[in-house]
């Protein structure tokens, strides 16, 4: 059984539901997953720091990252997580795990496309092996689903229009199916991926 972290931040609860979403693709196609979220707590004079989940993204064989886009970017209470475990890369504890993103804004554009970039740049510094979304638009196809609603292939973007009268946050069904989709993507390109490494060194 392969081992996934989702590991992200959340505002308002959008991005948190959209984690939760990819969490049970990865669980229907049979493998362990851990939900890390990020929290400003975990941050102390500027700097972020959780032993316990670096040492759960040390152990994971694919390591899934999460963000909403604020101001065209990923939040800074994630960017502050991103910073302190760049520390994994001098021992390049990331190298040659799995790696992919999504993101979520309240604008249908948002230039959630930014933080999308911004996070597979991340990976690829690491080392990582970077996982698109890999569903057409279900618009293309002719069907009403909703799948990939925004067109996204980098990773997974979500939208939610800004509701400033409180209540419970809610994802679109469209882009609560496509991140439940990306989660079963992301479990079996791991499990292919771990094959192929242990053919190799075979």
């Amino acid at each position: 059984m392969t081992k996934i972290a989702i590991v992200y931040f959340s505002g308002s609860g959008h991005t948190h539901l959209t984690a939760e979403a990819i969490a049970l693709g990865v669980r229907k196609d049979g493998d362990h997953v851990d939900l890390l979220r990020i929290t400003g707590e975990q941050i102390t004079n500027g700097r972020w720091q959780n032993d316990d989940i670096m040492a759960k993204l040390n152990q994971a064989d694919a390591i899934i990252f999460g963000s909403p886009t604020y101001m065209g970017g990923v939040a800074a209470q994630f960017k502050a997580f991103l910073d302190a475990a760049s520390s994994a890369w001098f021992t390049q504890q990331w190298k040659d795990k799995i790696a992919a993103g999504f993101t979520h804004s309240s604008s249908l554009s948002g230039d959630k496309q930014g933080t999308l970039i911004y996070l597979s740049i991340y990976a690829a510094q690491h080392g990582m092996v970077w996982i698109g979304a890999g569903e057409q638009p279900s618009s293309y196809q002719g069907k009403t689903d909703g799948v990939n609603r925004l067109g996204s292939f980098l990773g997974v973007m979500g939208q939610t229009t800004m509701n400033m009268s409180g209540g419970d946050p809610v994802l679109d069904s469209g882009d609560r199916l496509t991140a439940e989709y990306f989660g079963q993507r992301i479990a079996q390109a791991t499990k292919r991926w771990n094959l192929e490494k242990v053919a190799i060194a075979a």
